[in-house]
């Protein structure tokens, strides 16, 4: 009893340790790797994409160069030229908002690709849709106005990967329909409340739901909490806490 504990204890450690996550498409899978708050990197085939790199290249040594960096706004957890500059980005394509791609060195990549909200282009073979992510509700001085900044909506094989960005529980997000897997924020000030998250992904029902993006003023949102109402409201969807916070 005691050796069956220690390895399931070895199995679910070095799970956390690794950080990485898979979903199988039809043909392939992508590998999901957390890497810190709002960052994160997908592998799929010969295809790597960063999403809002931030944190040190250091993060991403175990990763090969990217091919596709997506970033969704200006502040500098998601925006962070430091991190960027460390990164071999020489062949990337960026995909970004036009607020982001204005202060890009744009020389340093090998294209930027401007998408606005409501958009959707091809890129590297992908589909890729830009969605809106701001604070509610829409003032002057908001942190996140409506327009600036991407959510975005990857497709890879047929699986529809979302990920938030800096929003509220906006109705473009409640909205969303076919979502295979959705990575959400919950941090106050700046997003939205567990709460909210949590109403929000029972409306939009992806099948796999990762909470991130949850470090706030007053420190981590309780994200136990987040699976347990989308447990009771959805329990059609899959809660996956992982590992954002490596240093907490």
């Amino acid at each position: 009893m005691i050796k069956k504990a220690l390895t399931l204890f070895l199995i679910v450690f070095s799970f956390y340790a690794q950080g990485q996550d898979i979903v199988k498409t039809d043909r392939s899978q992508v590998e999901i790797n957390p890497i810190l708050h709002g960052s994160l990197a997908l592998e799929y085939n010969d295809l790597t994409i960063f999403v809002d790199p931030y944190g040190g290249a250091e993060r991403f040594e175990s990763f090969g160069p990217a091919d596709l960096v997506l970033i969704t706004d200006i502040h500098g957890d998601h925006l962070n030229q430091e991190t960027l500059d460390g990164l071999d980005l020489s062949q990337a394509t960026i995909v970004a908002p036009q607020a982001v791609a204005a202060q890009l060195p744009a020389e340093k990549y090998k294209s930027i690709v401007v998408i606005g909200n409501g958009e959707m282009k091809s890129i590297l073979g992908h589909n890729v849709e830009a969605i809106p992510m701001y604070n509610l509700p829409e003032t002057a001085d908001s942190r996140h106005p409506k327009g600036r900044g991407n959510g975005y909506i990857v497709e890879l094989d047929g699986k529809k990967f979302y990920f938030s960005g800096d929003t509220e529980d906006i109705p473009e997000m409640r909205s969303l329909e076919g979502i295979d897997v959705a990575f959400v924020c919950m941090n106050l000030p700046y997003t939205m409340d567990v709460d909210q998250a949590a109403s929000a992904v029972s409306d939009f029902k992806p099948k796999v739901v990762y909470p991130y993006h949850y470090r706030g003023t007053g420190g981590l949102a309780d994200v136990e909490k987040f699976r347990s109402l989308v447990n009771s409201t959805a329990p059609g969807v899959d809660v996956r806490l992982r590992n954002w916070y490596p240093e907490n």
